[in-house]
């Protein structure tokens, strides 16, 4: 009996008629982009990938198919030993490679002779892809978006998290694209992911949010740039954030400093670091500039360089950056940037969200 393909279409609109999504692509095509929830079990890792390849086309197409039926009944019996082992008889997978050739076809053939019931992705990764980028690129978004505003330090990506644990919905853009925006914003020992990744992520969280907003529910986003480190918001988000409204918050530039210690404690537990991030401000304030921060952070004197940072660089970035003709639904003062009070602010944002 052949295998059953399914539409992309049909998988996205219900993914928990799977028990698992096994992607039979390599470890290095995975970790550039996989479908949500998948877990790569590879039938040609990548150096045998390229060996085979290398030998259909330079040597015997049939003595490449040999050497790769060889490999791909190791790899295949070494995940029935390992990570399928403990299946149970009712276990239903979706699985795919590339584009739905023979990689998947193989897995899926042995899979389907233990009895499970198995099912093919019809086009493979690529299918996914395509929706992906008709969704990002080529489409409009119906996202009732509203912005969380404010200067650096006021506690943000804070707000973000408290309204998401009261239960609105959030995107919070700077943790897909591990960066938190600025030359201090890198998360040490975390390399951002992939275009492709960070876009397949994103495009997760806002069908989420539009299927939420069907109830009348906003979708609270922080404003950034049009770049988070490396990573660009694709064209259909960020047209959605330049019409989208704001709430601004703000706070006093004390509790601000506080914040971003909080924030910030690799930089203050290595000095060499924030030197590193210093100096990629020289372009912009000169040497003299960077000398005076230097100096109080030699001196660890890191209040005072946080306020500093916020007064002469930051501050007036942001001021710059304001886009002129956005709707402000209001403002929300945090005298002090707490959890308790954090919890009021994302109350009090829900409420001026209504006014969108």
């Amino acid at each position: 009996m052949p295998i059953e393909e399914i539409s992309i279409e049909d998988a996205e609109a219900d993914w928990g008629a799977f028990d698992a999504i096994l992607d039979a692509r390599s470890p290095s095509e995975f970790a550039e982009d996989h479908l949500p929830g998948a877990e790569n079990l590879p039938v040609l890792d990548d150096a045998e990938r390229a060996r085979v390849g290398t030998i259909y086309v330079q040597e015997s197409r049939l003595r490449a198919r040999k050497i790769g039926a060889a490999l791909v009944s190791r790899n295949m019996a070494r995940h029935l030993e390992t990570s399928l082992a403990e299946k149970p008889a009712d276990f239903a997978p979706l699985v795919h490679c590339w584009r739905g050739g023979q990689r998947s076809r193989a897995m899926a053939i042995i899979l389907d002779q233990i009895g499970w019931r198995v099912r093919s992705l019809k086009g493979g990764y690529k299918a996914y892809r395509r929706g992906v980028v008709r969704r990002l690129y080529n489409e409009d978004a119906e996202l009732r978006a509203v912005l969380i505003d404010g200067p650096t330090g006021v506690g943000k990506t804070a707000l973000l998290a408290e309204l998401k644990a009261q239960g609105a919905a959030v995107i919070d853009l700077e943790a897909l694209a591990r960066h938190r925006g600025s030359v201090f914003g890198g998360e040490p020992g975390t390399p951002q992911p992939s275009q492709k990744m960070f876009e397949s992520e994103l495009d997760a969280r806002m069908r989420e949010a539009i299927a939420a907003a069907a109830s009348g529910a906003p979708l609270f986003l922080e404003a950034e740039s049009s770049k988070i480190g490396k990573l660009i918001l694709p064209p259909t988000l960020w047209k959605a954030m330049l019409a989208a409204p704001s709430i601004t918050l703000e706070a006093p530039l004390e509790a601000r400093a506080r914040h971003i210690l909080s924030e910030y404690p690799e930089l203050i537990e290595d000095p060499a670091r924030l030197d590193r991030r210093l100096e990629r401000l020289l372009p912009l304030l000169g040497r003299e500039k960077i000398a005076e921060w230097r100096a109080l952070a030699a001196a660890g004197a890191h209040h005072a360089l946080a306020e500093a940072l916020m007064a002469g660089h930051y501050d007036p970035a942001y001021a710059r950056s304001g886009l002129r003709g956005r709707k402000r639904l209001g403002a929300i003062w945090l005298q002090e940037i707490s959890q308790s009070r954090l919890a009021q602010a994302a109350a009090e944002a829900t409420k001026l969200a209504e006014r969108r």
